[in-house]
Formats: structure tokens, C-alpha cells, sequence
């Protein structure tokens, strides 16, 4: 538990990095990111060959900003699970034929169920790829000048900086239990409502105290915060060229390029 707390704020540590990635302005990336998704997620659940090309953009940045793909992928497989499911079920239900590969029939649904998988694994990947070459208070405060509503900023905060919170008051409550029920193997069932009503209330005194000293070191709930960085053209010629290869893919069928090696997936 103690290293999950330590991995949870590995990406913070990332984030002060020295590449010409973490140097560029943090609403570029931001505006950068929120195209990209928006153009992945916007394919429908067979075009997994359209997708392909987007792979440029996880592949590049990770390689100008130094950062390591174990971590990322360590991430990901956190949300392989609940996507791998929605696409198993379509392999289930869609079951007509849609190509064959080397004398295999493929599905739709399979189709479908790596379409997913991929689309999922690209936003993941966009999303921590952001948190690791930006700083979380910059990533904020984009969100503020981009005129994000307050409420999902003040919310997206808190659940960042109380989890932390979380992670740690259950740590110190587990060592408690534990020394004092040497021969139990975990927490046991009759003594798990106690645990977690005690950790409830331990971490909401806690993050109340956590809040009023940020509250007391100037942090408020609406107004931007002043940011005297200035853009400058690396920053517009970024976030120009990334979104135009990004509207570029969508718009027209580049795919065509990786015909031979899908099969005529695409």
C-alpha cells in the first residue's frame, strides 16, 4: 500500500522534467490533448484501421519527453479490464463475418472488441502522457483560462489530492490493525464496517485540515490565477501541426497505407 502511494504521485515527479515537451505552455497541451481524443473517440467501433495512424502522437511525445512507457502501460492495464469487457461482449453478439485473415474468419465483434481496446488505450495514453509532462497546478490552471466550468476543476483537485490522503490514513489505520491482531491475515469481515467508518472519518478531518491551509496559502474556488507565461511559437506551431494531423486522420482514410499489413481490415 505504501508503494501505491508513492506510484500514485510518481507522474508529479515527471512532470518537472527539462525536454522541449514539459518547456512547451500547459493550455497548448491541453487544447493538444482535447483534440486528440475528440478525434479518436469520434471513429466508429469498426474503423480499428483508421485509428492505426494515431499512434504518432503517444510514440512521439513519449520519446521527446523522456518518459517511460512501463510506467504508462502499468497505468493502462488499470483500465484494460472494464473496456476488455464492453468489447468481449461484442465478439458475443456480433458474430457475422467480416473478413478473413489467413484463412481465420474474423468477426465484426472482434473487430469491434480491438477498435475499443485501441481507441481506449490511445486516450489513456494522451491523458497520462499530459499529467506527465505538466505539472498539475498548471494543468488546473489551464482549465481555468480555457473556461472549464469551476465546479469539474474544484472536483478533479480535490479527488487528485485527497486520495492521497486516503491511501495514507488507511496505511496507518492497517499497521494499527495489524499490530494488534498479529495472527489475522488481513483485515477480517467483522471488523471491516469499523475500518472503513474510522477511515471516513479520519480522512474527512484530515483534508478539512488540508483544505483550510490551502485556503490559507491562497488558494480560492473562482477567479483565474495570474500566469505572466506568455505563448510563444513553438507553443502555436505545436499545438497547430498536432491538431491538423490529428482533423487530418480524421477526415481522410490514411489507413489505406496499412492495407497490406491488416489484411483489409481497412
Amino acid at each position: 500500500m505504501k508503494n501505491q502511494i508513492l506510484e500514485l504521485y510518481a507522474f508529479e515527479q515527471l512532470s518537472g522534467g527539462d525536454t522541449c515537451v514539459h518547456k512547451l505552455h500547459p493550455t497548448m497541451k491541453l487544447l493538444t490533448t482535447a483534440v486528440f481524443i475528440i478525434t479518436v473517440v469520434s471513429f466508429d467501433r469498426y474503423a480499428f484501421g483508421r485509428l492505426v495512424p494515431y499512434i504518432f502522437y503517444p510514440t512521439l511525445m513519449m520519446a521527446l519527453s523522456e518518459t517511460p512507457y512501463s510506467m504508462l502501460l502499468k497505468r493502462f492495464l488499470i483500465a484494460l479490464p472494464f473496456c476488455l469487457f464492453v468489447g468481449i461482449s461484442n465478439v458475443i453478439f456480433d458474430g457475422a463475418s467480416a473478413f478473413e485473415l489467413y484463412g481465420i474468419t474474423v468477426s465484426y465483434g472482434a473487430v469491434s472488441c480491438f477498435t475499443i481496446l485501441f481507441r481506449v488505450y490511445l486516450c489513456v495514453m494522451a491523458i497520462l502522457i499530459l499529467v506527465s509532462v505538466t505539472p498539475m497546478p498548471d494543468i488546473t490552471n489551464s482549465m481555468r483560462h480555457v473556461r472549464i466550468p469551476f465546479i469539474f476543476i474544484v472536483i478533479f483537485e480535490m479527488i487528485y489530492r485527497y486520495i492521497g490522503v486516503l491511501f495514507e490514513e488507511a496505511y496507518s489505520m492497517y499497521i494499527a490493525y495489524s499490530l494488534r491482531s498479529a495472527n489475522a491475515k488481513g483485515i477480517e469481515i467483522k471488523d471491516m464496517g469499523n475500518f472503513v467508518g474510522s477511515l471516513l472519518i479520519r480522512s474527512v478531518d484530515r483534508a478539512d485540515r488540508i483544505y483550510n491551509a490551502m485556503k490559507c496559502r491562497g488558494y480560492a474556488l473562482s477567479g483565474l490565477p495570474r500566469d505572466g507565461r506568455k505563448f510563444e511559437s513553438k507553443d502555436l506551431i505545436f499545438c497547430a501541426v498536432t491538431c491538423l494531423f490529428c482533423i487530418a486522420f480524421r477526415v481522410f482514410n490514411v489507413s489505406i497505407l496499412f492495407n497490406g499489413i491488416f489484411g483489409g481490415l481497412v
